[in-house]
């Protein structure tokens, strides 16, 4: 055991985080803006699209509840959000452009839910929580971009209104390694089950017998 993970365990960090029996998948801003290259928000997450696509297709095809987000912007908002002032990039994100379509490599279907944010959490702005808890869902799998950002911020923000969180590493996509690697580990240490999609898959499976 290293150092760090010392620290961590004596600090009571690190633990299993629970699964329940009633899932919902969320899927944070595979929007074009996120996964088309030519845009400069943007980096090449076509793996973890890919990967993220098997869950949702099983998902939606047992009645598990998929939810997509995307970041999008009104004119007015961009020059009073402070985000903005600082990550400036995500100021292209603007209603109406296609910079905030989700990607129709993820498979999202026209009758999946889409919430649109304007901070980091999916659950900030939105109705998110009171849709898992008309649905009863009390474990929450969390994918998509970035990593670092709005996932980690979806995945605080669902612990903290009560839900286990399960994130596959390998449907979650960042624009560089080191900051995405260090939210998993973050993550893993404080919030989440960090797993893969192999697993969530055959947990999915199981909890829809």
């Amino acid at each position: 055991m290293s150092e760090q993970e010392n620290i961590y365990s004596n600090a009571g960090f690190g633990a299993v985080a629970p699964r329940g029996k009633r899932a919902a998948v969320v899927i944070v801003d595979f929007s074009y803006g996120f996964t088309d290259t030519k845009y400069p928000t943007a980096a090449d997450m076509s793996v973890q699209v890919k990967a993220t696509r098997k869950l949702t297709d099983f998902a939606r095809s047992v009645g598990i509840p998929v939810i997509y987000t995307t970041i999008a912007y009104q004119p007015w908002e961009i020059e009073t959000l402070p985000w903005l002032k600082v990550s400036t990039g995500m100021a292209a994100l603007k209603v109406g452009t296609r910079l905030v379509e989700i990607d129709q490599a993820t498979g999202v279907q026209q009758t999946d839910t889409v919430l649109v944010k304007q901070g980091a959490s999916s659950f900030f702005g939105t109705n998110l929580a009171a849709l898992l808890t008309g649905a009863r869902v009390d474990t929450l799998v969390v994918t998509g971009a970035t990593t670092s950002g709005c996932v980690r911020a979806t995945v605080v923000d669902a612990v903290q209104s009560g839900f286990n969180v399960l994130v596959p590493h390998d449907c979650c996509a960042d624009r560089a390694l080191a900051p995405h690697q260090a939210s998993l580990y973050d993550m893993a240490q404080k919030y989440a089950n960090v797993t893969d999609s192999v697993d969530v898959l055959a947990w999915l499976q199981e909890v829809s017998d």
